[in-house]
């Protein structure tokens, strides 16, 4: 009989248990999101992801095991509406419970607004660099009416929006630039929050999130300090990107941009944008023209045709062409590095 007791009353300390006493289901938006969260889950679990290699946040569609994997969600991490608003469509429209973990919302992220011109010369980081807490972002107007009012702007830069891809799936360009990620300062501050929020909802696993934080944010450090020896020549020399992703990138690492050939990823350039950009390049202005991942190169190569400028290799700002997983935010982070001082110095 004392066996049956014992074994009742096992059963019923189980059943008595919160639904996440396992580690808890975790979705996230795109690879460096990803592999933040994984490094902080560590051996206890695998994060989801929802834009597979090659995929595109601007014009994603989810498929339907993905919305029922957001409805079956614990936590959401990703970077904010500001980025991609069809998510929080998404996670309004399949009434998802699970806790939202919005990046870009995270106390002591630095945020940036984006440049007017596409055009970051560094170290004049101060002109829109900001430190921002819970109470300066979330579900807020700014991340979508500045989606909305993209239109107005790119007409007013000559920008032209794609057929058939709205404004407010891509960047609008003004209000809060969402490329955060590209900042160490701020992947180090994710790493935290990640931990924090993942200890809140699962406290069993809390010490093991923390100190898998600790750890990556040591790995941050190792990658910043090559990254800084890499870039330290390219420091000076004008370069021309695709579109205007790469501010923080730019600011953390002191590089001068001269341009983007687009100012968002829903916009083509007009006529008179590229006139302006290959005057400037014509006068000195710039050494590098870069492609970028999923976009098609026709402009950079025609830009190229300025005298005094060559092409590198194609930049990649959201990581999509790496292999998910823990290492993807580093292996970003040195593609972009190798890719700019590979055609900055070269020659």
């Amino acid at each position: 009989m004392m066996r049956y007791i014992i074994s009742f009353a096992a059963t019923s300390l189980v059943a008595a248990l919160p639904a996440w006493a396992e580690v808890p289901r975790v979705v996230t938006d795109i690879h460096p999101v990803h592999s933040l969260v994984a490094q902080v889950m560590g051996d206890l679990g695998t994060p989801e992801l929802l834009l597979e290699r090659g995929a595109n946040e601007h014009d994603f569609q989810l498929r339907p095991s993905q919305a029922a994997g957001l409805e079956a969600a614990d936590l959401v991490v990703w970077i904010g509406p500001e980025l991609t608003p069809w998510l929080a469509r998404a996670l309004d429209g399949v009434g998802s419970g699970a806790a939202q973990l919005s990046l870009l919302a995270a106390e002591g992220t630095e945020t940036r607004a984006f440049s007017a011109d596409g055009a970051h010369r560094h170290g004049a980081e101060d002109d829109a660099h900001e430190e921002h807490g819970h109470e300066d972002h979330g579900h807020d107007e700014q991340g979508h009416g500045g989606h909305e009012d993209a239109g107005q702007a790119d007409a007013a830069h000559g920008e032209d929006t794609h057929d058939g891809h709205g404004a407010e799936e891509g960047h609008a360009h003004e209000g809060t630039d969402p490329h955060a990620w590209l900042d160490p300062h701020n992947a180090k501050v994710w790493l935290q929050a990640i931990a924090a929020e993942l200890g809140r909802i699962d406290p069993g696993n809390a010490a093991t999130y923390a100190a898998n934080a600790a750890a990556a944010a040591l790995r941050v450090d190792a990658v910043d300090a090559e990254l800084a020896a890499t870039l330290a020549a390219v420091k000076g020399r004008p370069l021309v990107v695709y579109h205007d992703a790469y501010g923080y990138f730019a600011a953390h690492y002191g590089l001068d941009i001269f341009g983007s050939v687009a100012l968002g990823d829903a916009t083509a350039p007009g006529a008179a944008r590229l006139a302006s950009l290959r005057d400037g390049m014509a006068a000195g202005g710039a050494v590098c023209l870069f492609p970028e991942a999923q976009h098609d190169d026709g402009l950079i190569q025609t830009l190229a045709e300025t005298p005094g400028t060559r092409i590198g290799a194609a930049l990649d700002p959201n990581g999509s062409l790496q292999e998910p997983g823990p290492a993807a935010w580093e292996g970003m982070m040195r593609a972009l590095a190798a890719a700019l001082a590979g055609c900055a110095t070269a020659g």
